[in-house]
């Protein structure tokens, strides 16, 4: 047993379980990899090819599987994006993370066409993140996409959080349009000209990808870090019409008549497929620069499906229960990839158990330089490239503080999962499913197995510390009498 870094009460050890992966036995690292995190936003795990999907065209995406290593049992930082995102960058689970639900702040009017939006909660200075640690490495780091984690003159910002470099979207709320009226470059306002929050116009993908290209081909002489959060296939259903046109008179309408849902079935689809085209840009990018043996790139989706991607439809959860916004599987399992030529066996399969928490770890050992404060995660080096870890999880741990059946909290050990709801009437309904015969968890052993109930939510006494940013007391209560 190998105690990990701790906050409060939460020790986080890790053992347990080895994964089941097949890949090249060596795991030595000769040169510092470039390492490029694409993270895209609300994709559910049965949404790509390579996962079963087979009504939505994804051949880059899956073409990366048979180049690179798919991973079967990894789960996000939270079932909504900027907690999932928290959790992504300073390497603490929901128990621990500073932001653990999305939240506006400061109360300022919400005003797009001169560019004003209400603040999200921002990240704290004393918070470190993969990107200051990547730093101190010598990487250079920057993040393209939607940031969530603190609007300008905050502290969350990402040029104080890290990152050398940054275009985007500041808040979330304003990544919900894919044709803003600006985009944010570090500390400054790039207006898109002709851009209303409509359905034309330039689309944010299309500046990504070319600000992805400046910022890969200016460093691709040194080692860098690009955090790529892209929007797709987030709501609003908006996608260029190259990437909606094959889809059309193919899908039924949405039918809920909201004017950024118009294009229907056809314009998700179409915007999978241009999430799947951005992808593509990046890694025919390495290749021409001769930089795709010393680049990792790991890709994933920051929680489950959303709703607006009509799950039955599309099967977006590979028939996972639930989506976006619960502690299901369907709304915290993700698809994720990892591909690194040379490194990395292509077309391997992994069953490592981990989550968001170890991309910090991961890519501090890959860059050479050491974790000197506290995370919940484990590095999966060794996963991408032995076969098994040296060091895996005990148990993995969500809690979420949200309206949604009026807060939840889950935890996984091995095979079990326990999964709470209604944490604020202080008397949560419980349900316990192991994973290993019921994947879609459909049969509650909470009654068949009592001491395995009473074992998971000690677990989960020791991995929740109190926040004062979003308190759970009637939860802490819960907690405390058992």
């Amino acid at each position: 047993m190998i105690a990990k870094y701790f906050i409060g009460a939460g020790l986080m050890l890790a053992a347990g379980l080895q994964g089941n992966c097949m890949t090249n036995k060596t795991s030595k690292i000769e040169n510092k990899p470039n390492i490029i995190y694409i993270l895209v936003d609300d994709l559910g795990y049965g949404e790509l090819g390579c996962y079963g999907q087979d009504k939505i065209n994804t051949p880059v995406v899956d073409q990366m599987a048979k180049e690179g290593m798919k991973f079967t049992n990894y789960y996000a930082g939270a079932p909504v994006c900027a907690p999932s995102r928290c959790v992504l960058l300073t390497g603490k689970h929901l128990g621990h993370s500073f932001i653990r639900n999305n939240k506006g702040i400061g109360g300022r009017k919400k005003d797009p066409a001169k560019g004003i939006w209400p603040g999200d909660a921002a990240i704290p200075t004393q918070e470190k993140t993969i990107a200051e640690y990547m730093k101190e490495a010598g990487y250079a780091t920057g993040a393209i996409g939607k940031w969530g984690l603190g609007i300008e003159g905050s502290t969350g910002h990402p040029n104080k959080q890290g990152f050398d470099y940054f275009y985007g979207y500041l808040n979330q709320v304003h990544a919900h349009s894919h044709y803003p009226y600006f985009l944010w470059e570090n500390d400054k306002k790039d207006w898109l000209k002709g851009n209303t929050r409509g359905n034309s116009g330039i689309h944010s993908q299309d500046k990504f990808d070319e600000k992805a290209e400046n910022f890969i081909r200016t460093h691709k002489d040194e080692p860098f870090f690009l955090y790529y959060p892209i929007i797709l296939p987030h709501t609003f259903v908006q996608a260029n019409e190259e990437y909606v046109e094959p889809y059309k008179g193919k899908f039924p309408a949405l039918g809920n008549g909201k004017k950024e849902n118009s294009l229907g079935l056809a314009g998700y689809a179409g915007m999978v497929s241009q999430m799947d085209a951005a992808v593509g840009k990046v890694l025919n990018l390495l290749k021409e620069l001769n930089i795709d043996d010393n680049t990792l790139v790991i890709f994933t989706s920051d929680n489950g499906a959303s709703p607006i991607s009509k799950n039955d439809f599309f099967k977006s959860t590979a028939g996972l229960r639930g989506k976006k916004r619960y502690l299901y599987e369907g709304g915290i399992k993700t698809p994720m990839i990892a591909r690194w030529p040379g490194k990395i066996k292509a077309g391997s399969v992994c069953d490592f158990q981990g989550a968001f928490w170890d991309v910090l770890p991961t890519c501090c050992e890959l860059a050479g330089v050491k974790v000197d404060q506290p995370t919940d995660g484990i590095s999966f080096v060794d996963a991408m490239l032995t076969g098994k870890n040296k060091v895996n999880h005990d148990h993995l741990y969500w809690e979420f503080p949200n309206r949604v059946e009026q807060g939840q909290a889950a935890i996984i050990k091995g095979t079990w999962k326990l999964r709470l709801s209604k944490l604020t009437t202080g008397n949560p309904d419980i349900e316990l499913f192991e994973l290993k015969n019921d994947p879609y968890e459909k049969t509650n052993l909470k009654d068949k197995h009592p001491n395995k109930v009473k074992e998971l939510i000690a677990i989960m006494k020791e991995e929740h510390s109190h926040s004062e940013l979003f308190p759970s007391k009637e939860y802490e209560a819960f907690l405390m009498q058992n």
